[in-house]
């Protein structure tokens, strides 16, 4: 053996690059490199133990230690395929000695996945008080009881993702006192939800090293505790909706701005404009560079105050990408609600580089003008993407679109909904070359589609095509078609040209 190889550290590069996967969500590819590995640990004393290590880092379920137990593995593996869930149905509980095998690799786990609890009856003979995964840092726990989570709870624990709340979430957040990354998907919320989130907001209270938060709304107590939290990087809150209960509201008796010094990225995934209004009515984020809101507005009063409070938040030099979701604005039993006048409050945000507005059930207001303002507030502006409904008529030109696009340089991807009755540009409209991905929704019929195709085959040199339009969709073909024309001869016209 090459004496470079007794180098821990080149033997670690070896390894790291066997267990590389292109393609994460690739079954096969994981299965080669976990063999790959395992050939590794077979092959000398000295590549044993760092192979072993890294072959057993990350678990996706238990059954991998239980088929180290010598009477369960026929059972778990059956010609190289693992059994369904009932295998361990009627099988006696783990001798002592057993439960030494069980635990043989524990101590190698860094990344654990509990989804099922068919097998805990199989674990009796170990206490259930104690943690026997020693070096785990990240647990993913699918299950809705906390009766065994003890077993794994380590002190060095850093992530856990859980999809219940329920009385072992404050034990969780106790006793994994360095815990970072904590992630809560609640995914069915029924009468006693109420309960559940203020026993969520206690808990959150308990953590004091989080560096990232997903989960249901809080109360304004547990807000106040995060913004005190030095290492608080992303938050993420996320409600599920279901007929008959109410939405989650915060107190109104809120003293004073709630500043979060070193939160970048936060995310609001909440049914209740209200709650999203009063959090940034009273929050500060000088830091925040990454925001993404998915809500419901009902009036276009609670719109305003909405997109206020956003334009109050104290990120207006740090923002770069806005993401808004209004998954339905107006009463539910108006058939045409007006314009959300979203665009006019987000003007101060002059650091943006990615925005992206939805307006599912009625449609952004937009016309030359404002998108000329737009485009002057947003020199950084890489990506502009405004959807709304396509039952609405558009007022932006393509004379006011490439006025507006030479303000705006580094323009990549952009979606609007356009005009398409007036092909008149002007004069002296130069080039875009950094656009190359653009969609072109219309209400209107496409008058000359071979003046559409020639505008965007001039102006837009970069763009090869109209991409995800949803309406008049034969004419846009119409449109794409003329274009791939109009650049097939271009580029028959520049081959004997560029051979001279």
């Amino acid at each position: 053996m090459h004496h470079a190889l007794l180098i821990p550290e080149v033997f670690l590069e070896i390894i790291a690059h066997v267990n590389q996967i292109q393609n994460p969500s690739s079954t096969a590819e994981k299965a080669l490199a976990r063999k790959s590995i395992a050939a590794l640990a077979t092959t000398c004393k000295t590549f044993h133990e760092p192979a072993m290590d890294l072959l057993w880092s990350k678990v996706d379920q238990l059954e991998p230690l239980l088929g180290c137990v010598t009477r369960l593995h026929p059972l778990i593996y059956h010609s190289g395929s693992r059994w369904h869930n009932t295998w361990s149905k009627g099988i006696e509980p783990l001798s002592t000695y057993e439960a030494r095998q069980f635990l043989r690799h524990s101590s190698r786990i860094r990344s654990l996945n509990v989804q099922s609890d068919h097998f805990f009856h199989l674990l009796s003979v170990i206490p259930a008080g104690g943690c026997v995964f020693s070096g785990l840092r990240s647990l993913t726990w699918k299950l809705s009881t906390g009766k065994y989570v003890n077993l794994f709870l380590s002190r060095t624990l850093h992530r856990c993702s859980l999809f219940t709340i329920n009385q072992d979430l404050k034990n969780i957040v106790t006793r994994c006192a360095a815990l970072e990354d904590l992630s809560i998907k609640k995914l069915n919320f029924d009468a006693s939800t109420a309960d559940e989130l203020s026993l969520l907001s206690d808990s959150v209270r308990l953590c004091k090293r989080l560096a990232t938060l997903s989960c249901p709304p809080l109360d304004w107590v547990a807000w106040e505790h995060l913004s005190s939290l030095p290492d608080l990087v992303k938050l993420g809150v996320r409600d599920v909706q279901i007929r008959g209960v109410p939405p989650w509201t915060l107190e109104r008796d809120i003293a004073s701005p709630t500043q979060f010094f070193n939160v970048t990225a936060l995310s609001l995934q909440v049914h209740s404009a209200a709650y999203i209004t009063t959090v940034m009515q009273h929050s500060q984020f000088p830091s925040l560079t990454e925001l993404k809101i998915e809500t419901d507005l009902l009036s276009s009063e609670e719109a305003d105050q909405f997109f206020c409070a956003l334009s109050n938040c104290k990120a207006c030099q740090t923002l770069q990408q806005l993401e808004i979701t209004i998954i339905s604005f107006g009463p539910r039993s108006e058939q045409q609600p007006g314009p959300l006048a979203a665009i006019p409050h987000l003007l101060c945000f002059t650091q943006l580089r990615i925005l992206r507005l939805v307006c599912r059930f009625s449609y952004i207001y937009l016309d030359n003008d404002l998108l000329l303002a737009a485009m002057s507030n947003w020199p950084h502006l890489c990506s502009l993407e405004i959807e709304g409904s396509c039952l609405h008529p558009s007022t932006v030109t393509f004379c006011g679109l490439f006025t507006a696009l030479r303000l705006c340089l580094h323009l990549h991807t952009l979606r609007v909904l356009i005009d398409p009755a007036n092909t008149k540009i002007g004069p002296n409209k130069k080039q875009h070359t950094s656009l190359k991905t653009v969609d072109f929704d219309t209400l209107s019929p496409i008058a000359n589609t071979a003046d559409v195709a020639r505008i965007i085959f001039n102006a837009l040199p970069c763009v090869d095509q109209v991409n995800r339009f949803t309406m008049h969709t034969k004419e846009w073909d119409e449109v794409n078609r003329h274009l791939k024309s109009l650049k097939a001869g271009a580029l028959h016209v520049a081959g004997p040209a560029s051979s001279l």
